[in-house]
C-alpha cells in the first residue's frame, strides 16, 4: 500500500468537501483526520512503533506541503495520529465536537477523563475556551471518587455527585476573613460559582430571610436546581466544618420544605461550603440530603 498517496487523497478530498459542503465540514474534518491517523500508525508499523516514526511524518509533511500547497506540518500530522489512537482506545468520535476541541483533549492520557470532558462539551455546548478553562482548573480531578466511579460506569449521577471538591473561589487577591467577604466574592462571580457546583443550578436569593419561632434567620444562598427540581440551601463557613453547622442547615432545609417547596418539587438539598472539610463528621450525619465541600481561592 502506498500510504503517502492514500493520506494525500484523504486530505485533498476533505478540502474539496469543506468548500462545497460547508454544513458538514466538521464531520468531514474528524473522519478525514481519523483515517489519516490510522494510515500513519499502519505506515509506522503499529502503535508500539509510533514514537520511532517521526522521521516518516517529517517526510510526509514536506511532500504534502509541496503537493497540496497546504501547511500540513509535522505537529498537525502527529495530532492526527494521536487522535486515531485515543479513538481506538475508547474515546467517542463525536461530531458535536470540533477539531479544536479534540486538540485540547489530546494531551490528556486518561480516557476516562477525555470521555468526561466530551460529555461536558456535548451537554453544555462548550466552546474551545470554556473547555480549556475546565481542563486547566482540573474539574474532573476535583470530583469525588464515588462520582468518578459512577460516571465511568455510565450511571446517572445525583445532584451532590457533581459538586467539586474543592470549590474554586476567585478572590481577586482579597483575603477571606469572614463569611460576608466569602459571600460577596461568590455573588460577584455568581455564574462561575453556579458552574462550579454542577449542572442545573440557578440563583434565587442571598441572605434569604426566614422566621423560625419569634426569630429571623438568614440563609447565605438560596438556589434552585431545575435539573433535579429542588431548592438548594448553601451555607458558607470560613472555618473547619463543625457539627453545629449541620444542625443549622438542617433547620433551614426543613423550613424551606415546610413553607416554600411545592408538592411537585423534591426535598431540599443542603450544601455546606467551608474552609476545611471534615469527612469523619459527615460520616455520622444521618440526613443524606446534606453534604459538604471545602473551598480554595484562586
Amino acid at each position: 500500500m502506498n500510504y503517502y498517496e492514500n493520506i494525500k487523497e484523504i486530505l485533498v478530498n476533505n478540502e474539496i468537501t469543506k468548500r462545497v459542503k460547508d454544513y458538514s465540514k466538521n464531520r468531514s474534518d474528524l473522519e478525514s483526520y481519523y483515517n489519516v491517523g490510522k494510515l500513519l500508525v499502519e505506515a509506522q508499523g503499529g502503535e508500539a512503533r509510533t514514537k520511532y516514526g517521526n522521521g516518516l511524518i517529517k517526510e510526509y509533511s514536506k511532500k504534502l506541503q509541496n503537493d497540496t500547497g497546504k501547511k500540513y506540518d509535522s505537529t498537525t500530522l502527529k495530532r492526527m495520529r494521536q487522535f486515531f489512537l485515543i479513538i481506538e482506545k475508547g474515546a467517542p468520535l463525536a461530531h458535536q465536537l470540533t477539531w479544536s476541541h479534540y486538540i485540547e483533549l489530546l494531551p490528556i492520557k486518561n480516557n476516562d477523563i477525555i470521555n468526561y470532558y466530551i460529555k461536558q462539551i456535548i451537554t453544555n455546548n462548550l466552546s474551545k475556551r470554556q473547555l480549556r478553562e475546565k481542563i486547566k482548573n482540573k474539574e474532573y480531578e476535583r470530583l469525588p471518587e464515588a462520582t468518578k466511579s459512577k460516571i465511568n460506569a455510565h450511571k446517572e449521577p445525583e445532584i451532590q455527585d457533581l459538586v467539586k471538591h474543592p470549590i474554586l473561589i476567585n478572590s481577586n487577591g482579597k483575603e477571606i476573613m469572614s463569611e460576608k467577604i466569602l459571600q460577596k466574592l461568590i455573588l460577584e462571580n455568581i455564574q462561575s460559582f453556579l458552574k462550579e457546583l454542577g449542572q442545573g443550578f440557578s440563583f434565587v436569593e442571598s441572605e434569604s430571610k426566614i422566621k423560625v419561632g419569634d426569630r429571623y434567620n438568614y440563609i447565605d444562598l438560596l438556589l434552585f436546581n431545575y435539573q433535579y427540581n429542588c431548592f438548594v440551601v448553601v451555607e458558607l463557613k470560613v472555618t473547619e466544618l463543625k457539627k453545629e453547622h449541620i444542625g443549622q442547615i438542617e433547620v433551614y432545609m426543613n423550613y424551606i420544605d415546610k413553607n416554600i417547596k411545592t408538592i411537585n418539587q423534591d426535598k431540599t438539598i443542603g450544601i455546606i461550603i467551608c474552609k476545611k472539610d471534615n469527612c469523619f463528621l459527615m460520616e455520622y450525619c444521618s440526613d443524606s440530603r446534606i453534604f459538604s465541600t471545602n473551598y480554595i481561592t484562586i
